[in-house]
């Protein structure tokens, strides 16, 4: 098949890859033209703009898949796809759209008879080798007519056993791949599916953490263990059953540097985890680790926030507990 992709970085760089290396032939454009002449090396069709995007897609119906990050960039495409696709094409949002934009996009483009599809795409910088995990919501024609686009890019079936009794549903899930629903739903479940992994790092770093202070002087001399961290997170690899991909990077990156002293410490989030929690709210279903691990993240920013203070402050006022601006906790990371 042919396909447009717009937005070459790390993802979009390597998805139009990894559908080139299986016969589809991709119109790629990039901001930056020299994201797109470097693909034009490897086989791809440099676009100069979207306009000389869609010009240049001869396969009718036309499909664009768009690769940029979650806000006004990707809704200004959107939009502007909007105005140069004609009745039939498609839109494909593979970045981490919120999926109520989703939603509310799909219903502007049906006015225009244009499909909307949203993929939430799993797999980061390993995607290119290892394959993308797609969410995928939207019409099913449009989705059935893509299927060859997103077979290439999940990651098959591999070595993974079968679940038992999956033999009668659809095998699309066991190959990497769901139609989750309609539009907005591809983007939804990669929307939980995020805030499920900002609860899983935050309970490694937890444990990793409690591992590291074992040592600590405020501990009885029995009781202090020197740890070896970098060897427990390798054999929690093999047979363990908090053994993970996750766990495979926390390794990797132990291995390298034990003390983690190339790491700041400060931990972004992109977005979806605050979705998932508005999601949680809205449903009134509890989400406790995934708001604690949201809010921890919050945290990883700030030195001393005004309510550590205020817990001092009331510390002082009932028990005399002096805690100067300089006292570091006892516990306090190495």
């Amino acid at each position: 098949m042919q396909i447009g992709v717009i937005g070459l970085g790390r993802m979009g760089g390597n998805i139009s890859r990894r559908l080139m290396r299986a016969g589809h032939r991709c119109v790629v454009y990039d901001a930056n033209p020299s994201a797109s002449a470097a693909l034009s090396q490897e086989g791809a069709q440099a676009a100069h703009s979207l306009a000389d995007l869609v010009k240049r897609l001869d396969e009718k119906p036309r499909a664009v898949w768009v690769m940029l990050p979650a806000g006004r960039i990707t809704e200004d495409t959107v939009a502007e796809l909007g105005g140069l696709l004609k009745a039939g094409d498609i839109i494909i949002d593979g970045g981490n759209t919120f999926y109520k934009d989703d939603i509310r996009r799909a219903k502007e483009l049906a006015a225009k008879k244009i499909r909307y599809v949203d993929c939430g795409t799993s797999g980061g910088v390993w995607g290119l080798e290892r394959g993308y995990c797609l969410m995928i919501g939207g019409p099913k024609d449009a989705v059935d007519y893509l299927d060859p686009i997103f077979s290439a890019l999940a990651p098959g079936a591999g070595e993974i056993p079968r679940t038992p009794g999956r033999e009668k549903n659809d095998p699309r899930a066991e190959r990497g791949y769901i139609h989750a629903g309609p539009s907005g739903a591809g983007h939804f479940v990669k929307m939980v599916h995020n805030g499920i992994e900002y609860g899983l790092m935050q309970a490694y770093a937890e444990g990793f953490d409690i591992l590291r202070n074992k040592d600590s002087k405020d501990l009885p001399e029995e009781e202090r263990f020197e740890l070896n961290i970098p060897d427990i997170a390798e054999v929690w690899r093999r047979g363990s059953v908090v053994s993970s991909w996750l766990l495979d990077l926390a390794a990797a990156a132990l291995a390298k540097d034990p003390d983690l002293e190339n790491f700041s410490g400060l931990v972004q989030d992109s977005g979806e985890g605050r979705w998932t929690i508005e999601a949680a709210i809205e449903e009134a279903v509890p989400a406790e680790v995934l708001s604690s691990a949201l809010f921890a993240r919050f945290r990883s920013r700030q030195q001393h926030t005004f309510g550590e203070k205020m817990l001092s402050a009331m510390r002082f006022g009932f028990g005399g507990h002096v805690e100067t601006p300089q006292s570091a906790p006892s516990n306090e990371s190495k």
